[in-house]
């Protein structure tokens, strides 16, 4: 029997009339932009999810999916470990899987922080609040508040989180408001407020804001070196002209 796939529960359209009508700037780049295309993690439980998370901090996705891949083969045939299983195995088998030490140590310690309650499962966390949410995940070793934001847009599907440290957002900002400097953290949070209570669909945008600007950016350097090239062989034809 297929899984039933999880969906937000809030919707998109509402999210974004709200927004274009407090900020005419991000209104015109959402209707450049199209739609959201927010979606939501496959793991089927605060702690799978919180585990990838911390897998895949300040790794390319490539290389991550790889070593999050190699830790889930420990286990197999099991999709994936219960916190228990996971503390059951040596530290050395999750390093030799690819994880450093200070990973390795992180996700044992959110398998017993699990185990404990710390980390409430899927049900309870569902009824507590963004903030409380933060405090009590942040005591896992090595999560931070940007991670949780993730896991709150991501895994809980929350519709009103605004991850003011992340770059892309900041850097995203910048380009939809035209804005020579990135703003502060600060700056970014103050401003935010009038996305409220939609501020997860305006980090998206904000995010889809610096995905085009590159790849707008890596077309055009392409254009530009397909002309020089043909500039050259032109000039490379000339030359053998004159010869």
């Amino acid at each position: 029997m297929a899984k039933k796939k999880r969906a937000f529960e809030y919707e998109f359209p509402a999210a974004v009339g709200s927004l274009a009508a407090t900020d005419p700037k991000l209104a015109r780049f959402m209707e450049l932009a199209g739609p959201c295309g927010l979606q939501l993690d496959d793991a089927e439980s605060p702690f799978e999810s919180l585990v990838e998370a911390i897998v895949y901090q300040q790794l390319h996705g490539k290389a991550a999916e790889t070593i999050f891949n190699r830790v889930k083969a420990i286990f197999a045939p099991e999709r994936f470990p219960s916190p228990r299983l996971l503390l059951e195995v040596p530290e050395e088998l999750l390093r030799g899987a690819g994880l450093s030490r200070q990973k390795a140590a992180a996700v044992r310690d959110l398998a017993a922080k699990t185990l404990d309650g710390t980390v409430p499962d899927l049900r309870a966390i569902r009824r507590m609040s963004d903030d409380e949410i933060i405090e009590r995940l942040t005591s896992v070793r090595g999560v931070g508040r940007w991670t949780v934001e993730m896991f709150l847009i991501f895994h809980l599907g929350r519709p009103d989180v605004l991850p003011i440290g992340d770059y892309g957002v900041l850097q995203g900002y910048a380009l939809t408001h035209r804005k020579r400097k990135m703003p502060k953290p600060k700056e970014l949070g103050a401003f935010g407020e009038r996305w409220k209570p939609y501020r997860t669909v305006a980090s998206w945008y904000l995010w889809r804001a610096v995905h085009l600007h590159r790849a707008k950016k890596a077309a055009d350097n392409l254009t530009k070196g397909e002309a020089k090239k043909k500039k050259s062989v032109k000039t490379g034809k000339k030359k053998s002209r004159t010869k």
